[in-house]
């Protein structure tokens, strides 16, 4: 199974009184989504799948991607890791799943499929991480397929 993560770019500091889900991608948010959402395209296959947070700014880079996606509220910011590999059937889902959110859940899951010691690891905003299942002597393994960050692009 391919498991894309995709943490939303840079957005708006939260206004006195907003929700946190009515936050919005800065300009420079929407170039970073832009961005990565084009390399995105470049390799994913038809199939996949893209699931998203119900945040503002995850749909705006949902948007970037230009595919049919789905909101998910497991995907909402602090609903955990455990949230996040539920929705996105992993890791026996047949068509790449990407999934836009937040940290530090992304980071949760990242460290936990990587075996990375410590609770989390870093995840810069915009950045996608390709994660990959494969069968080693008869263990499934994670690895990384890729990692892109908007300035790579």
């Amino acid at each position: 199974m391919d498991l894309i993560l995709w943490r939303h770019p840079e957005a708006e500091d939260e206004a006195e009184g907003q929700d946190d889900l009515d936050r919005a991608l800065t300009s420079r948010g929407e170039k970073h989504a832009a961005r990565v959402a084009a390399w995105l395209d470049r390799h994913l296959g038809e199939g996949a799948r893209v699931l998203c947070s119900p945040a503002r700014r995850c749909e705006q880079t949902a948007l970037a991607l230009a595919r049919k996606y789905k909101v998910v509220d497991a995907l909402a910011p602090e609903r955990g890791g455990a949230a996040l590999l539920d929705a996105a059937h992993w890791p026996s889902a047949r068509q790449p799943v990407v999934v836009i959110g937040h940290q530090p859940t992304l980071g949760e899951v990242v460290s936990q499929l990587l075996r990375i010691q410590g609770d989390q690891c870093a995840f810069r905003k915009g950045s996608a991480w390709w994660l990959r299942t494969r069968e080693r002597d008869g263990h499934v393994q994670t690895v990384v397929w890729a990692v892109q960050t908007p300035e790579l692009v």
